[in-house]
């Protein structure tokens, strides 16, 4: 990795960005403090975004190599999920770093056992980004999906801290901004060691936004990595206890939901009820901090329902017509195992989906939505091995779900194809793992 000189210009730049950054953190440095505390957050874990660590949580680093993994936020650290596995199994005593920018997702960050230190992102600052290195001495950095942090990759560049881009990914909708800022994310992209791209699109894009051809890899797709065990039926029976969805209730879990969904949700379901169906609605939004929305939603239709944290002070099993509204997070593959079908949300509205594969991985047949831009190759594999339908609306989940309900040879065909999708687009993980190799030359 070369490390000279930078034109003056973009010195220029990349102080205006420094001092465009430190005006918003007047703002942002108290908003986040504000917002770190409703989620539990203490000043020191705050500190961190400021490169602050005190040195008990940087001793299981001494002596070690260290390799950051940055995975911004829930949908991107169960991606890691595989990478994080095989980086440990390959370099068992190196120390893996994960830093995530969501509260949600360094939750789910900190249960993982691969991992030997959870951090928050610092902010972009330069004197903050020259603070985390100084005090973590990586060997090498590695990014999820799309993530591109100015002042962190130029002090890993000064460094000679390789950069990798891994299970990289451009979608239609940010494609074209960041095609705008051409001119100034083609120097930032230079300096990055390697891109792994999720596909040939995703491959041209890059290129096109001014990262270096010899550079760009196409790697395939974590999540087709992801291993879970599959409960046997004595386990379902097991989590269903848990869940107090006891009885022959049919569970439908509409999971990842946001904004303007939980109404399309419910209006299906309440139209399934009408029609006599034995049936009980797992809603699981996509950010945890939006269930009392969605409460205040469900007692608006005078829906009964449930909150995941309370279960355990409920004294029966749910009832047909309730709903269990989920307000924890890391639960999502035990309730896709006992749930008859799965709509994944972040699709009906213009967010751009999640993840539908747990559902396929789990055997399930799932739906969604038309506003799937950020995981469109997989919905289109889906929708081609029919393993899944896309939705339009309340009326069009209705039919669907309907339809499923009433033919469990229907629901286990398309299971079937969608989970057989794994064994034929595997291996993204493994030609990773070979490009870090190459870079941190082999086992330690």
């Amino acid at each position: 990795m070369t490390c000279g000189p930078e034109p003056v210009w973009r010195a220029v730049v990349y102080l205006l960005y420094d001092l465009i950054l430190s005006l918003a953190a007047l703002v942002l440095i108290p908003f986040g403090v504000i917002k770190g505390a409703s989620h539990g957050q203490t000043l020191a874990q705050f500190g961190e975004r400021l490169g602050f660590y005190p040195r008990q949580r940087l001793a299981s680093l001494q002596g070690k190599q260290v390799f950051w993994v940055h995975a911004v936020s829930v949908g991107e650290v169960r991606a890691a999920i595989p990478l994080l596995r095989s980086l440990k199994q390959t370099y068992p005593e190196a120390a893996v770093v994960l830093s995530c920018m969501t509260f949600t997702g360094h939750g789910l960050a900190q249960g993982l056992d691969d991992v030997d230190l959870c951090l928050f992102f610092p902010f972009d600052l330069s004197w903050v980004t020259r603070r985390v290195f100084k005090q973590i001495p990586m060997d090498l950095v590695v990014i999820v999906e799309t993530e591109i942090w100015p002042n962190f990759i130029r002090q890993a560049e000064k460094l000679s801290v390789p950069v990798v881009l891994v299970n990289g990914r451009i979608s239609d909708r940010s494609f074209p901004r960041y095609r705008f800022a051409r001119s100034l994310l083609k120097p930032v992209l230079e300096k990055y060691a390697a891109f792994c791209m999720q596909g040939d699109i995703d491959a041209h894009r890059i290129e096109a936004l001014g990262a270096p051809k010899e550079k760009i890899r196409v790697s395939g797709n974590f999540k087709f990595d992801i291993t879970a065990k599959v409960p046997e039926p004595t386990a379902v029976d097991a989590i269903k206890k848990e869940f107090h969805l006891g009885g022959d209730s049919a569970v439908w879990v509409a999971g990842s939901t946001h904004a303007g969904e939980e109404k399309t949700v419910l209006d299906a379901y309440q139209h399934l009820l009408s029609d006599g169906l034995d049936m009980i609605l797992v809603l699981v939004p996509r950010h945890p901090e939006r269930c009392r929305a969605a409460g205040e939603l469900l007692a608006g239709e005078n829906i009964p329902f449930v909150l995941r944290s309370k279960l355990d002070e409920l004294d029966r099993s749910l009832k047909s017509g309730e709903v269990l509204l989920v307000d924890t997070i890391g639960e999502m593959l035990n309730l896709y195992a006992v749930a008859e079908l799965v709509f994944v949300g972040g699709s009906l509205v213009p967010v751009g989906g999640h993840n539908v594969l747990e559902a396929a991985l789990l055997k399930k047949p799932v739906l969604f939505g038309p506003h799937m831009e950020n995981f469109k190759d997989i919905a289109q594999l889906l929708l081609s091995v029919k393993g899944g339908l896309e939705v339009s609306d309340a009326e069009d989940l209705y039919h669907n779900v309907q339809m499923l309900l009433d033919d469990p040879a229907q629901r286990d065909t398309m299971g079937a194809s969608g989970h057989d999708l794994f064994a034929r687009h595997a291996g993204a993980t493994a030609f990773t793992m070979n490009q870090l190799k190459c870079l941190v030359g082999g086992r330690p």
